[in-house]
């Protein structure tokens, strides 16, 4: 095809052509659009590969404005194959980026159209007659780089020149042998076209392997998501325990409460023993120590139930952050499979096509 210049990354879309109206894309995702240079017939080329597919082969031309309908969208017209090309880009930097190129390649074809015209006016001679009468025409563009008939079947066309004399015809032999050096030309462009086309597919055998790779490596990567999981669930696991020692705890403080009842009731009846005997005065004052202890140790006990109830309620929360953990980590699984699959039915297709 040529050299490459500039490329970019797009979602490629056509015009539809039935309706004229509505955008078809014909590629799944943004894909690799490239400025080439097509030396054998010094003309500017865009080109886009969707795997093996080539989904844009537009020659530019001075005739062909690029438009930006939005921020992120351009288009142009491509009269040769009949159809309008769209562009959907990532930012506006790059379609600006691209509509200064597009305007710098018109620009370059403009000028290589100029000069091939030049070139035609200087080698072009005036009309010879032949042996037979016949008239030979002029030397154009068509007749140096062939028609598209002429390209196709090279042989008639040479076959087809009348038999002259070489004294007085030494124009048509000449001309034929420039013909024979234009194919010697295209048959050597064509042997080195075949040699990069085998290239890309080398290299786009190469990105088979690499793609390989990241698929490896994505599996590994699922399987380490899996194993995030199982360790949330035992997390899980061990809020449930949280929450059966809170149980345990609730029944040691009913506990705690029927023994302080008990206590009361005790000192109730020590209290009025104290009253009915000043001599069990003594042990009423022992027993109001006790009182004050138990006070003390329901305070503790308060004290430590409004603790247990802060790291409940600090556990709940955890719990509930670990499960929406969770459910992020099940949608991010279930994306990245998704993905991998039609990264499989991506490779496959690749494959087959190859």
């Amino acid at each position: 095809m040529g050299e490459k210049s500039k490329f970019t990354r797009a979602h490629v879309f056509q015009i539809d052509p039935n309706t004229k109206k509505n955008w078809v894309p014909t590629s799944k995702h943004a894909v690799t659009v490239s400025y080439f240079y097509d030396s054998t017939r010094n003309v500017y080329r865009i080109i886009s590969l969707d795997g093996s597919k080539a989904i844009i082969n537009s020659t530019i031309t001075p005739n062909m404005t690029f438009t930006k309908t939005s921020q992120k969208f351009g288009q142009w017209a491509d009269s040769r194959a009949n159809t309008v090309y769209g562009l959907g880009f990532s930012s506006e930097h790059h379609l600006s980026k691209f509509a200064d190129k597009f305007q710098e390649f018109k620009e370059a074809a403009r000028l290589a159209k100029e000069k091939s015209q030049e070139k035609m006016e200087l080698t072009s001679t005036p009309s010879q007659e032949s042996a037979g009468g016949d008239i030979q025409s002029p030397l154009t563009p068509e007749s140096i780089n062939g028609t598209d008939d002429e390209r196709a079947t090279p042989e008639v066309t040479q076959n087809s020149e009348p038999r002259a004399e070489p004294t007085q015809n030494a124009l048509p032999f000449t001309h034929s042998s420039t013909i024979s050096k234009h194919w010697e030309a295209e048959l050597a462009t064509l042997k080195g076209n075949n040699a990069k086309l085998t290239a890309a597919l080398l290299e786009s055998t190469a990105n088979v392997k690499q793609w390989k790779q990241q698929l490896a490596a994505y599996q590994e990567e699922a399987e380490r998501l899996h194993k995030r999981v199982t360790e949330l669930e035992c997390v899980s696991s061990q809020a449930n325990a949280v929450h059966t020692h809170k149980t345990e705890l609730n029944q040691t403080i009913q506990e705690l409460e029927s023994t302080l009842k008990k206590k009361e009731e005790e000192i109730e009846r020590l209290k009025q023993e104290i009253e009915n005997a000043r001599e069990l005065q003594a042990q009423r004052d022992s027993l109001t120590q006790k009182l004050q202890e138990v006070e003390i140790r329901n305070k503790d006990l308060e004290g430590q139930l409004s603790d247990l109830e802060q790291r409940l309620e600090k556990s709940q929360n955890e719990q509930e952050a670990f499960r929406n953990n969770l459910k992020t980590l099940l949608e991010i699984l279930d994306g990245k499979i998704f993905e991998l699959t039609e990264l499989r039915d991506n490779l496959a297709k690749l494959i087959e096509c190859s």
